[in-house]
């Protein structure tokens, strides 16, 4: 396996800028789903999304373009990760922006609103060499917000 993927859970990788080539290594590896971090245009030379979702379809890996621009992440981002995740049953994912700690982030954030302890993600964002501990405090209230008991009335 490249270097360029690094293990965040047991199925879940993240890389910096996919190019076409990556989709066939993750493929190889066994990579069900593809998913943008990056929001077209960013950076001059940077790959189209719609190339890397052609190169996936091709392979026959499903693609999702969840783009975290300058507005940061927001639960829209961590539900449409959710929703892509749901709809690969038992298959290994990979998530790439330009650096890949967005797609760090998104994760991050997901396994936080799910109830994942915060030192837990942060030891795995660490292991894969990112240093999210700067997001203790979001990941924390959010984590937090999971334990509570729920108050809305019944539908």
């Amino acid at each position: 396996m490249s270097e360029k993927f690094r293990q965040l859970a047991e199925d879940f990788w993240v890389s910096p800028q996919f190019t076409v080539e990556d989709v066939a290594e993750a493929g190889a590896m066994g990579v069900k789903l593809i998913i943008n971090n990056r929001p077209d245009g960013e950076a001059p030379g940077q790959p189209d999304g719609a190339e890397i979702e052609a190169a996936a379809k091709a392979a026959g890996l499903a693609y999702a373009n969840i783009p975290v621009g300058m507005s940061g992440i927001t639960p829209q981002h961590t539900g449409a990760l959710e929703a892509a995740l749901d709809d690969v049953d038992n298959g290994k994912a990979v998530a790439y922006c330009a650096s890949g700690m967005r797609s760090v982030l998104v994760f991050a954030y997901a396994e936080a609103r799910f109830g994942k302890p915060v030192d837990l993600i942060i030891a795995q964002a660490a292991d894969a060499g990112y240093d999210i501990s700067g997001h203790e405090p979001a990941l924390t209230m959010l984590y937090e917000a999971h334990k509570a008991p729920r108050t809305d009335p019944p539908l």
